[in-house]
């Protein structure tokens, strides 16, 4: 059954979708969308960094996202604006692991399959790899959930429950880490911080707790994966951009349902 392309792009869909949809949750609640995208262009370095040491691909990616976040970190520490510091080092990394790449004369690279994915090439390998660090991030995030939830609600409050923000931070930037690393080949880097925020935008205004909200988020990524395959098979269309399109759909959707609710 795996070996029809599509259904391997269906399944790689959906692992993406059920691991970036409760963890973008955090990213809206916390408004780091920026930091999302950073993230996402650290990994450009990471792959320039692997293919030049021929190292695997997804520690180096892992890697890469982890010191940008790190980075930002101790920028944010030394006075800077949060945005500042997400502009200077997002765009940095984008451009340096674009120039770097440049640089591997020895290395044939499909750059358009980084940067906007490639989902229709997926290997069973490549499901393996998806499914494993999509099912490491969903259950981090489960196990971290209650600690996740109040540090991002008020930082106070988690002292005073025993929980350390910081650290809660640290959980949540390690699992970014390894959904870039997996969505790279789904969404490309420069669309995975949609991924991430635009099904948990479309599910907030559906959702009445944080629970459902999380589960609102899987299922319109899983819906969107799906849905953006099928449009891009039938319009010959770049399938990626496509499942961002129908995420972005649906959030317009839940959007103007939930004005109608309000005007009545």
């Amino acid at each position: 059954m795996l070996d029809d392309f599509m259904i391997r792009a269906a399944l790689a869909g959906a692992g993406v979708a059920l691991a970036s949809g409760p963890l973008g949750c955090f990213v809206v609640w916390r408004r780091m969308a920026y930091f999302g995208e950073a993230t996402a262009h650290a990994a450009v370095l990471g792959v320039a960094l692997a293919l030049a040491l021929s190292a695997p691909i997804l520690p180096a990616v892992v890697l890469a996202a982890v010191l940008m976040a790190s980075a930002v970190t101790l920028m944010r520490g030394r006075g800077y604006a949060m945005d500042t510091a997400l502009g200077v080092m997002a765009h940095t990394a984008l451009a340096a692991g674009l120039v770097a790449v440049s640089l591997l004369a020895d290395v044939r690279l499909d750059l358009m399959a980084f940067l906007f994915g490639d989902i229709l090439a997926v290997s069973r390998s490549d499901l393996a790899v998806i499914w494993g660090g999509g099912a490491l991030v969903l259950g981090l995030t489960l196990w971290r959930w209650s600690d996740l939830l109040i540090a991002t609600l008020n930082p106070d409050l988690a002292h005073a429950a025993g929980v350390d923000p910081r650290r809660a931070e640290t959980w949540l930037t390690l699992a970014l880490a390894v959904v870039v690393a997996v969505a790279i080949k789904v969404v490309g880097v420069l669309l995975i911080a949609a991924l991430l925020v635009i099904p948990a935008a479309a599910a907030r205004p559906l959702s009445g707790t944080p629970e459902g909200m999380a589960l609102g988020a899987a299922g319109i990524g899983g819906l969107s994966a799906l849905a953006g395959l099928y449009g891009a098979y039938l319009f010959d269309t770049p399938a990626g951009p496509s499942i961002v399109c129908v995420a972005a759909l649906s959030f317009i959707v839940t959007t103007l349902a939930r004005g109608l609710v309000r005007g009545r």
